[in-house]
């Protein structure tokens, strides 16, 4: 699957995104280490683009930083409930975005890796960057409307190339998924909006398009290969301002859905133990339109 260099793509290339190609360079060799079981390694790397400029894969978080998210199920810490009855969600800290609000209670599933803003304040992020699976609960105090901003994380082992080895292939795309209820009705559904900001493995620039603020691989491949370490990695700064209650993401689309069978979660047990929280309750998988490809995405919804 051998193509141009990035900078030789760079010159053809007619989207708004920077183009990377090859491997990212490490910077954290893991984040993350399952202490009783396995896991897949969560590094971090940086790589840079036709122009010089230095992007971080897969994605820029405050994992190592800031607060995660009380678990749900989370079994490299042996937090393994086989219902939410078996949640003590009294000891679940609360996080004050208005002191005059009201304590709502979210229910949060994300494939791979999530954080939470609520109005600008962050609330918390996942547990788990990777694998295993695991779900998390959050609690906030806040007035309506407000705005919700989370953003989302589809790791990758392979740094800079999207992919990972799986399925019998050294470089196979992993997919991502979201979904999450609240205990004031709100539930993810097609009003929310989900932008890309990192899509990977490319292997031909010329599928991908963008139509109406959409940044669309929906032509791209996403088969496995042995032969992926020359893949591109296409890239759109994240704007700074982007969780607060003000941000215009008129130009964002709207998330797209998915089933339970596409995300594959009929066998995890951090969803399934916890059903009646997710799709029992109304909410959808979202994503951006490419759920395999688009690695970093955005979310913003407000609750009215």
């Amino acid at each position: 699957m051998q193509g141009l260099s990035a900078e030789a793509s760079s010159s053809t290339y007619q989207g708004t995104g920077s183009i990377t190609q090859g491997t990212a360079t490490p910077i954290e060799a893991s984040m993350f280490e399952c202490k009783n079981g396995r896991s897949r390694v969560a590094g971090v790397g940086e790589i840079k683009d036709s122009d010089g400029q230095v992007w971080t894969v897969p994605a820029d978080t405050q994992y190592l930083t800031a607060t995660k998210a009380v678990d749900l199920y989370e079994e490299c810490a042996n937090i393994t409930p086989k219902n939410i009855e078996q949640v003590d969600l009294d000891s679940v800290p609360v996080v004050t975005v208005d002191e005059d609000g009201e304590v709502v209670t979210g229910y949060i599933f994300a494939d791979n890796y999530f954080e939470l803003y609520v109005n600008g304040k962050f609330i918390a992020l996942d547990s788990v960057p990777f694998t295993p699976f695991n779900s998390s609960v959050v609690k906030f105090k806040v007035s309506k409307p407000y705005t919700i901003a989370v953003k989302l994380v589809d790791w990758e082992e392979n740094l800079g190339l999207g992919s990972e080895n799986n399925r019998g292939k050294k470089y196979h795309a992993g997919d991502g998924g979201f979904i999450a209820s609240f205990s004031d009705g709100t539930i993810t559904n097609a009003d929310w909006q989900a932008q890309a900001f990192y899509t990977s493995p490319i292997y031909d620039l010329t599928c991908l398009s963008e139509e109406n603020g959409a940044r669309l691989s929906t032509d791209c491949t996403t088969e496995g290969t042995d032969d992926g370490a020359d893949a591109y990695g296409v890239h759109w700064k994240t704007p700074e301002a982007w969780m607060n209650q003000a941000f215009d993401s008129a130009s964002w689309p709207q998330a797209t859905l998915y089933t339970e069978d596409e995300i594959g979660v009929n066998n995890k047990k951090s969803y399934m133990n916890f059903r009646e929280k997710f799709a029992g309750a109304g909410a959808s998988f979202i994503w951006s339109t490419n759920v395999v490809l688009d690695n970093e995405v955005l979310l913003r919804y407000t609750v009215k």
